[in-house]
């Protein structure tokens, strides 16, 4: 009993390997090669914005004022004419003194005025002029247009039929395909 229990099992285990095997499928794609017949080369017009720089030298003036010192002369000169012609036209001791301080400050106010006239009308002479040769530059942007190889177009022969395709790479003599098999009506 112990050996029909034995057989029994083998027996079992072995069609369980043979319908397995018979189930399994065929493997239903493989690699070949097919025999190119024309490789074109695809193009593609790419446009970039370029940068133009444009740099030129102009001479350009410069005026500077000149360091000239504002003077008081002209205020202090006032007011002493202007005191001692106030004293001199003033009559008795308090009119001259009166006359002496209203005479100062009015000279000293057409003074200030004379010399400040003189110096806005010689403005000209109070200024250097010197020309310099100064860089300018300019940036532009220029739209530039090239051609581009984006790809080869292929066309190649495989068992009678002609057939074509795009590939990044240019293919040789022959291009590896990747056939896959599948029969009519099978899902």
């Amino acid at each position: 009993m112990k050996n029909s229990l034995v057989t029994s099992t083998l027996s079992i285990l072995a069609m369980s390997l043979s319908s397995a095997a018979f189930a399994a499928k065929p493997t239903s794609h493989f690699e070949d090669y097919a025999q190119v017949k024309k490789v074109t080369p695809i193009y593609e017009t790419v446009e970039r914005r370029a940068p133009h720089r444009e740099c030129w030298v102009e001479t350009v003036r410069t005026e500077r004022p000149r360091h000239r010192h504002n003077s008081a002369t002209g205020t202090l000169v006032g007011g002493v004419i202007g005191g001692a012609i106030g004293h001199a036209v003033g009559h008795g001791k308090s009119n001259k003194k009166i006359g002496a301080v209203v005479g100062s400050l009015i000279g000293m106010s057409i003074g200030n005025d004379i010399s400040r006239q003189g110096r806005h009308n010689n403005n000209r002479s109070h200024h250097e002029v010197s020309y310099n040769d100064v860089e300018r530059c300019e940036t532009s942007y220029r739209y530039e247009t090239e051609e581009k190889l984006s790809g080869y177009r292929v066309s190649y022969r495989y068992h009678g039929q002609t057939y074509v395709t795009r590939m990044r790479n240019h293919p040789g003599d022959r291009i590896r395909l990747a056939v896959k098999i599948k029969p009519v009506g099978a899902y």
